[in-house]
Order: structure tokens, then sequence, then C-alpha cells
């Protein structure tokens, strides 16, 4: 895997939640497997995963609509990113959001509010908030920590709902973070990613991720609208969509500076 490569924004935000992990043990035999489905080669899945997503710098559009009990919220938002330090959001739609800015470098996170004509760092205390009243948390969208160091992958076998094939990554005993584990389901027929379910340091499921309508943009196939699911938050959804993605373009890294964060609006 080549991490110089790796870019996204949002994209790097969705995506870091289905880590890059090591091969593990060989899957158990599942007598309701299906027998025509050979088992995968681990390191082939996840090396393929990895290259779907690789790109030197990535631009997109992207719908978010953020559900709760109480009201319905849909954000129009422009990204970029380069490699995995650097990333701009900005938001488009609806009126009263637009222009306000989220810029990533490195570990540091800042947002930019046209109301007050402000640039507000995230500070650490900070990263487990709510990014835009999202499901998305502002540790998503900056986060640094390495799926290949701090997990153990295991390789379980077959997934009946939904169908695929599961992985399981293991927190290693020493690494301080959110999730305890981390279970994958992989389609069988073009080995993507289909969902993910995060659980606590509790062993509770915490948040369930579901990946759909798999379509050709930007000259790659991946999937184009993701659901966030909060487990213990009735009601409340997030869904991201991608309306269009470039891969392996240009970006210059004055972009991603402080001084050029009030101008992308």
């Amino acid at each position: 895997m080549n991490m110089a490569r790796r870019s996204g924004i949002v994209l790097a935000a969705i995506f870091a939640f289905l880590p890059c992990a090591l091969p593990g043990t060989a899957p158990a035999q599942d007598a309701s497997a299906p027998v025509d489905r050979p088992a995968p080669d681990v390191a082939r899945l996840l090396e393929r995963f990895d290259e779907l997503y690789e790109s030197s710098g990535t631009a997109a559009q992207i719908e978010i609509t953020i559900v709760n009990p109480r009201k319905t919220r849909t954000l129009r938002l422009r990204t970029w990113s380069k490699g995995e330090d650097k990333a701009l959001i900005v938001i488009e739609t609806p009126a009263r959001d637009a222009g306000t800015a989220t810029l990533k470098v490195g570990k540091n996170l800042w947002n930019y509010l046209p109301k007050i004509s402000r640039t507000i760092r995230v500070p650490p205390s900070m990263m487990m908030g709510s990014w835009m009243g999202s499901d998305l948390t502002n540790d998503d969208i900056v986060r640094e920590s390495s799926y290949e160091k701090d997990y153990i992958s295991e390789f379980i076998g077959h997934s009946a709902q939904p169908p695929g094939w599961k992985l399981r990554l293991n927190a290693r005993p020493d690494v301080a973070g959110l999730w305890e584990r981390v279970e994958i389901v992989y389609a069988y027929d073009d080995e993507l990613p289909v969902q993910a379910q995060f659980f606590d340091r509790k062993g509770r499921l915490s948040r369930t991720m579901r990946l759909r309508e798999v379509k050709d943009v930007g000259g790659r196939r991946i999937p184009t609208l993701t659901t966030i699911i909060p487990e213990r938050e009735a009601g409340r959804r997030t869904e991201l969509r991608y309306l269009s993605v470039e891969f392996d373009i240009d970006l210059d890294d004055s972009m991603f500076s402080l001084s050029q964060l009030e101008r992308r609006r």
C-alpha cells in the first residue's frame, strides 16, 4: 500500500472507518457458506480496497443528509484533499451554512464560521464532538490512528446478513481509542465493503455503517451512498452520497492553508 498516495476528505473520514488490516488467520469453515465461493486471499482483499481509493489528489461533491427524530437537514459540500494530511471541506448549501469550512493539516483541525468571520481551531477536548450536527465526529475528519499498527485482524469467514466475507479487527491491548473491535463485511461478487460495525471498549455495538449503490465514479467503481447509524440513539442516521469524484488531480499546497481558508466560499 502506498500511503503517500492515499487521499480523501470525507472520503478519508468515511473510509478510515474501514481499516487497512494486516492478514490474519484463515477463515473457519462454515457449513452454511456457498460451496462455489472459495475463500479469498485476505492480503489481496485488503490490498484491492486500498488501491480503490489511492489518489494523489481528490476533489468531490457530496450531499450529507442528517436525520433525527425532530428534523432532517441536508448539506451539499465540496471537498479537496492531498495525501493523508491535507483536506478542505466547504459547505455550499443551505444558504445559512454556505461558506462554513473545515481545514485539516496534519493532526490540526480548524473551522471557519462566515457568520462571525472567524477561524477557530478545534481543540483536542472537542475531537469527539459532532461535525456539523452529523454522526461524523471531528476525530473522524482528522483521524490519524493506524489500523495496521493498532489492530489485529482475524478473517472470520462468512456473514449471513449481509452476505459476504467477514473480517474482525481487534484493538491491541496497549492502544487507547474509541473502538474495541471493528467487524467488516465484503460482498462476494465484487469484494467491496458493504457493512462495518464498531464496538466500544465495553464490547457494545456503537455504530453501524452501510455502503450501497456501487457506481462508476471518477473512473472507478465505488459505493456512492454511505449510511451511518448510531445504535443507541433511536431515529438518528447520517447519509453521505457522492455526487461526483475526481481522482489523481493536481492540487496546490497553498489551498490547504489558513490564509486561504476564508477565500474558499
